[in-house]
């Protein structure tokens, strides 16, 4: 007889979800089984802010549509040369892309054992793909969860959520405004979780 494998805490596999919808929202407009999906999703009111931004995007997905989505998803977060956020690392921590952040953070991916996708052209310091680095790190219960937070999401993702958060767009306003209170959620949780300051990775 074998042992199981662990399975995630109920709380660490609703976090990976959470990154890994917010990962999904920040690279291409909902569709309309994710809009729905959205509006329909019915939210305990805890009197946390959490629990508010969470219903506030149930309620910009149940007023949107995906074409007025597409359309806005590209003004905000893409553009013709940019968008109105420029969601990446380098941008926010160095005032320019492909920075020293950037650099950082591939140093980090390689000794954790991540490649880029060869399917997106963005580079790695996109919030979302920093996003989808967390869901699997959750996802594989790693120790080194604290110490990639702290480094690559902490100094820079909560502000630019912030400022997601005042797009004219309410369902990207929303989304914003969410990604920005889970953020802060996160680093709470994770600095209670390290009890010290997390360790460098170093490489082998």
């Amino acid at each position: 007889m074998t042992d199981a494998l662990p399975t995630l805490k109920e709380a660490d596999a609703l976090r990976a979800d959470i990154y890994r919808l917010l990962a999904t929202l920040l690279r291409q407009p909902p569709d309309t089984e994710l809009l729905n999906w959205l509006a329909e999703l019915a939210i305990e009111q805890d009197g946390s802010r959490l629990a508010e931004c969470w219903q506030s995007l149930a309620v910009a997905a149940n007023g949107a549509n995906t074409e007025g989505l597409q359309r806005a998803h590209f003004r905000h977060l893409v553009g013709v040369i940019q968008g109105e956020v420029v969601p990446y690392a380098s941008w926010y921590r160095n005032g320019e892309l492909m920075e020293a952040a950037l650099v950082a953070l591939r140093q980090d991916l390689k000794v954790l054992g991540f490649e880029r996708s060869e399917h997106t052209r963005d580079p790695e310091d996109h919030l979302a793909a920093l996003c989808e680095v967390m869901a699997m790190l959750i996802d594989v219960e790693s120790s080194e969860q604290g110490y990639f937070f702290s480094q690559h999401l902490a100094p820079w993702a909560a502000s630019c959520f912030a400022d997601l958060g005042q797009v004219d767009t309410a369902f990207y306003a929303a989304l914003g405004q969410l990604g920005s209170a889970f953020m802060e959620s996160e680093q709470a949780r994770l600095r209670v979780d390290a009890g010290h300051t997390p360790v460098r990775i170093l490489e082998p």
